[in-house]
Order: structure tokens, then C-alpha cells, then sequence
């Protein structure tokens, strides 16, 4: 049985570039969804491509409190967020699909 894992993720248009945060049950999917365009919206529009940072959470709820806070961060919390973890900004999804 496939197992859903609640999941957080901040995505990029390139190195300092757009930043979008989302949460998701099935990371793999979303993300490739939004590398396809697969849907209208912010990523599509703004060419919001790569993975740059994404954490695994204990439920659903916890990952939608998660993503509510650092939404609420400023633009400079969520970059330095990002290069605590992905110094490089590398896109993660290669990753995470290996």
C-alpha cells in the first residue's frame, strides 16, 4: 500500500529568485506537477521550477502549521532558511527521485 508522507517544500525560480512554499502529502508528485505545469498558477506563471528545500512532517496538520509559519516569514528568514540547508541551491528533486 502506498503510504502518504506529509511533507513542506519551498520551490525557486533559480538562486534568489521567486519562492513559492506549498504542502503536499505526496512530495514526488507535487513537484513534478509543478516542474510540468500540470496546473494554472503561481509556479506556472512565474516559472517557479526547482526544489530548493523541503521537510518531512509528522501529520498533515503539523506540515499545514509548518507551511502556515514560514509563509509568514519574511523573504530574508526563508532564504536563510534555505541556505542553512542547500547552501548551493541545488534542485533537490534529482534527489529525491534517485
Amino acid at each position: 500500500m502506498y503510504e502518504k508522507i506529509p511533507s513542506v517544500y519551498i520551490m525557486a525560480s533559480g538562486r534568489n529568485g521567486t519562492l513559492y512554499t506549498g504542502v503536499t502529502s505526496d512530495l514526488l508528485k507535487r513537484i513534478w506537477e509543478h516542474r510540468n505545469n500540470v496546473t494554472e498558477g503561481f509556479t506556472k506563471r512565474y516559472s517557479v521550477h526547482a526544489l530548493v528545500y523541503y521537510e518531512v512532517c509528522p501529520s498533515m496538520d503539523s506540515a499545514i502549521e509548518r507551511e502556515k509559519q514560514i509563509k509568514s516569514w519574511s523573504r530574508k528568514k526563508k532564504l536563510a532558511l534555505i541556505e542553512k540547508h542547500n547552501k548551493l541551491w541545488k534542485d533537490l528533486y534529482t534527489e529525491i527521485t534517485a
